[in-house]
């Protein structure tokens, strides 16, 4: 086919006319962020929306659009890249993608686009809606919590006869990927696994065919698609004085594995204290604030009365205040049980599990122990946040990057793989 020039965001490209929008924009050095986008399925799905842009005036998603002389595509305006953070954090709220605790963590591209978008956090309530996960299948296991209804399995996974594997059943907000039992007997171990490597979350796994990795071997542990990828802080105080900072730390509902991650800053430390001096703490042991503090630094969710006290203590005693890690930013791990009652998680603890005192018929309770609320809240969902820091746990430069910019205005830019959900 005869080459042809096209426009994006006001500069001219050259490709082949008739290729694919996103390929197209590929073969440049263009970023069209993508999720339901598979070169190899004609016609392109179009489900996700990910990628939409401006066409020729016409907002349309780019994977069903294909190159032709003079055409002009809008990709990059503040509008279409809220859009596209929009879609994808509504996928994260809407699912229950509990990172770390997933195995295709690292390979999963709904993270890599809340990566490559630069996403702390969703401005969406997470849903935790109680999903089955289907173990019937003979191979697999449907993980409904994870599936985003891209339809890339239902296009791509066939039988050697041309049968669907997955089907899209009910209807609206109840629309699930089904699997038929029968026709999933019959793929062959290859094919099988092909279906978990298509599929774009951790949706379908095979059993006995682990996808963990350690971090560096993973598909999107390291580098950025993006030439000029640049995650960085976009509103900063401004600059007074380089006078020493208090800062005072706390852990809710989490595992301490933020503070240890911010001891890992190693012989930096000594630097820091230089710099800061910290009040009411776990690194200090000291109890109560005895004094106002600059900033404050929250790790963990809420998950009973006192660690609600205690963050808005924090709140009220922090000029600025910082949340970090999974389970302060939305709930983390923690929350894995919002999708299920309370008096169930309860009984199924201290009733019927196997470490259960035969004939135990009580659930503790005494007024001196914190009481548990319904759920997990996020730090947000009780007080007002001013910053937040991703990850399980989140990398010591990313923790200090920021402080280091809330508190003097430093430049503030994380490198692709210290930003990680995980």
């Amino acid at each position: 086919m005869p080459g042809c020039t096209f426009w994006i965001d006001g500069k001219s490209y050259t490709a082949e006319e008739g290729t694919n929008l996103i390929e197209a924009a590929k073969q440049n050095g263009v970023f069209i962020p993508s999720l339901c986008y598979f070169k190899h399925i004609d016609p392109p799905l179009g489900t996700c929306r990910t990628c939409t842009c401006k066409i020729n005036g016409r907002y349309d998603p780019a994977c069903t659009a294909f190159v032709s002389e003079g055409l002009k595509v809008e990709v990059n305006t503040p509008e279409l890249v809220d859009m596209r953070k929009a879609l994808i954090e509504m996928m994260f709220a809407e699912g229950n993608h509990f990172c770390p605790a997933c195995e295709k963590s690292g390979s999963c591209d709904l993270q890599h686009m809340g990566y490559e978008l630069g996403i702390s956090v969703s401005r969406f309530p997470h849903l935790f809606k109680d999903r089955l996960i289907d173990y019937q299948p003979r191979r697999m296991v449907m993980e409904h919590n994870r599936c985003i209804k891209c339809g890339r399995c239902m296009a791509e996974v066939l039988t050697p006869d041309g049968n669907r594997v997955f089907s899209a059943v009910n209807r609206a907000n109840e629309t699930m990927v089904g699997v038929d039992y029968a026709q999933e007997a019959r793929l062959t171990e290859e094919e099988a696994e092909r279906a978990m490597k298509i599929c774009p979350t951790g949706a379908i796994i095979v059993r006995g065919k682990s996808l963990a990795q350690p971090f560096g071997e993973r598909k999107y542990d390291l580098h950025s698609i993006q030439k000029n990828y640049r995650h960085t802080l976009t509103a900063k105080p401004k600059v007074t004085n380089f006078e020493k900072k208090t800062i005072a730390t706390v852990s809710l509902a989490g595992c301490f594995g933020c503070h240890m991650s911010m001891l890992d800053i190693d012989d930096e430390l000594l630097d820091m204290v230089e710099l800061v001096s910290f009040n009411k703490s776990p690194l200090t042991d000291i109890k109560q604030f005895s004094r106002r503090c600059h900033l404050g630094l929250v790790e963990g969710g809420c998950c009973n009365d006192e660690n609600v006290e205690t963050l808005k203590k924090f709140r009220e005693m922090c000029d600025i205040l910082v949340v970090m890690g999974e389970c302060a930013v939305w709930g983390g791990l923690p929350a894995m049980r919002n999708t299920i009652p309370l008096g169930e998680c309860l009984e199924e603890a201290y009733l019927n599990s196997m470490t259960a005192e035969a004939g135990e018929d009580k659930i503790p309770y005494h007024e001196d122990l914190p009481r548990i609320l319904d759920r997990v809240y996020a730090c947000n969902e009780i007080v007002k946040v001013d910053y937040t820091i991703s990850g399980c746990p989140p990398s010591p430069n990313n923790i200090w990057k920021l402080v280091r910019s809330v508190l003097w205005g430093e430049d503030y830019s994380l490198l692709y793989s210290e930003f990680k959900y995980d």
